[in-house]
């Protein structure tokens, strides 16, 4: 039973790990907040659904199309609202607001398109259960909590060891130098955004099967994300991916010992805790201003 709880919190905690990548993603590249990641995780598993499961497009070719696309919308988000306020000279707080009206929307939509019963995504491997230490662990957990960490890495290698990462980064602690060095600050921005969002879609398609797919599938991923985030270091890579692991081995094994109706409170008892003892996260990146 504990291995079983302890795989569950893994997979939960790796969605929120993917999620969290893209907070860090966004804020490392350009130094702002999006709040529209849980939205779009939804977003990218009804897309799945009904590439696999309506149009019955392989997995695999369903997730490329799906990446694509979201890589498209979170450009769009970016170019057609943000980077237009911030044109204008809008304060950062309104940008923020921006993308939880675009939230909204995007739930509003998926309503619309899709409906507000829970949809059943369908299984993605023929075979069913993997064993783990003698204990029976669905093959689409164990996938989700593999293609998290790959994420992961590949995405520091890219931030930290590539050169477009590296102008990415760049852009985001001095447009103005950048843009003197030949950088295409407007591209990597732009760039940034269309990542986070095909990463959150990438984690629907691989929650979809485990939780199925509904409108508020990505509501309280999206805040556990952010949570995650702020405890593992906001804007390290590595931090979102434990943060989020941490994150969800407390929740599930909250459920399992005390109740699920605690869950939620634990949670952000956590959050609120590392706030005033460690800011900076397990990670320590820099979170007060002198």
């Amino acid at each position: 039973m504990i291995i079983q709880i302890i795989v569950s919190g893994l997979v939960l905690g790796c969605v929120y790990g993917l999620i969290a990548l893209g907070y860090s993603l966004i804020y490392k590249a350009s130094g702002m907040l999006n709040f529209t990641q849980g939205d779009i995780l939804t977003l990218g598993a009804f897309l799945g659904y009904t590439f696999y499961g309506v149009f019955h497009i392989p997995f695999l070719l369903t997730v490329l199309i799906v990446f694509v696309i979201m890589l498209g919308v979170g450009m769009v988000l970016e170019k057609g609202i943000i980077s237009k306020l911030v044109a204008k000279g809008t304060l950062p707080i309104y940008t923020v607001l921006a993308t939880i009206a675009v939230s909204y929307i995007i739930q509003n939509g998926s309503m619309l398109v899709w409906g507000t019963q829970a949809i059943n995504f369908p299984r993605i491997f023929s075979i069913q259960n993997i064993k783990i230490f003698g204990v029976k662990i669905q093959t689409e957990a164990f996938v989700c909590i593999l293609i998290s960490i790959v994420c992961m890495l590949i995405l520091h290698v890219f931030m930290k060891h590539t050169k477009f990462g590296t102008s990415m980064r760049a852009a985001a602690m001095d447009p103005l130098a950048a843009r003197s060095l030949g950088i295409n600050v407007s591209l990597a921005t732009g760039l940034t955004w269309g990542i986070s969002a095909a990463v959150a879609a990438l984690a629907g398609m691989l929650i979809g099967p485990l939780y199925g797919v509904y409108t508020t599938l990505g509501a309280t991923i999206g805040r556990k994300g952010f949570a995650s985030a702020v405890m593992g270091g906001y804007g390290n890579m590595y931090g979102a991916m434990v943060g989020g692991a941490i994150l969800g081995l407390v929740e599930t094994f909250t459920s399992a010992y005390i109740s699920s109706s605690y869950k939620d409170l634990v949670a952000y008892v956590l959050l609120i805790t590392f706030l005033f003892i460690k800011p900076t996260g397990i990670f320590n990146e820099r979170a007060i201003q002198d």
